[in-house]
């Protein structure tokens, strides 16, 4: 077990006590000698945790105390790290840019064991064909944040272009393609549009009906993503 890892177990032992605990039994909790429970006592405060008590007459973490953000587990780290390079292979050029910089953030304020799993980190994402948008999906996901219509001009199934105002609430991103969840006004009801084939897309000052968390489950209904719904979604 690293350092991190025994700190963040004996916050969450010491979570558990309301009345103030003595060293040694959180030292049988927590699997550690008295002198090294004493030192991680004292790495905790210095971390900031509002840890009462002294040798001999308990401890007790004060309320209101949040974890710090750079104590993560080791699997948490994989985690991090697999979806980062996960992002960077599959989405936008912006999307995969925040990624590489979030994780840039954590590793600086990551202790040295931590910062030493993320970079040994050995859970690779294979080569992906790169998908050939003819727009920045940056701005579909600009639309979706914000709640605005989207005007497009999209290339159906059979090659024919067509209009379309759409209340765009969702985008997925798949092996080898993109895929933006949308109301469509022409049809009345939900719609999948390709990215790779919208050829233009414009923003509205408008926004749309209904808030996007609404879209969103009524969307999953018809999915059957949640309760049944005997709509089906059609092409676009």
């Amino acid at each position: 077990m690293s350092r991190s890892e025994r700190l963040l177990d004996l916050l969450q032992v010491l979570r558990r006590y309301r009345q103030p605990v003595s060293g040694r039994r959180l030292a049988e909790e927590t699997g550690v000698s008295l002198r090294t429970l004493y030192r991680d006592i004292a790495s905790l405060q210095a971390q900031g945790a509002d840890i009462e008590g002294e040798p001999g007459l308990g401890y007790v973490l004060k309320p209101g105390f949040m974890l710090p953000p750079m104590m993560f587990s080791q699997e948490e780290i994989e985690a991090l790290v697999l979806g980062s390079r996960w992002v960077a292979k599959r989405a936008d050029t912006h999307l995969a840019t925040a990624a590489g910089n979030a994780l840039a953030k954590i590793a600086a304020v990551l202790p040295a064991d931590l910062r030493e799993e993320l970079d040994a980190s050995t859970l690779l994402v294979g080569p992906v064909a790169p998908v050939a948008d003819r727009i920045d999906v940056s701005l579909l996901r600009k639309a979706i944040r914000h709640e605005r219509k989207l005007d497009l001009s999209y290339i159906d199934t059979d090659g024919g272009e067509t209009r379309r105002t759409v209340w765009p609430f969702a985008l997925g991103f798949f092996e080898n393609v993109r895929v933006l969840v949308a109301w469509c006004e022409l049809r009345q009801g939900f719609r999948h549009f390709r990215t790779d084939r919208i050829w233009q897309a414009d923003i509205s000052e408008t926004r749309y009906g209904r808030r996007r968390q609404v879209l969103l489950r009524e969307w999953r209904e018809t999915q059957n993503i949640g309760p049944p719904e005997s709509r089906r979604v059609g092409s676009a």
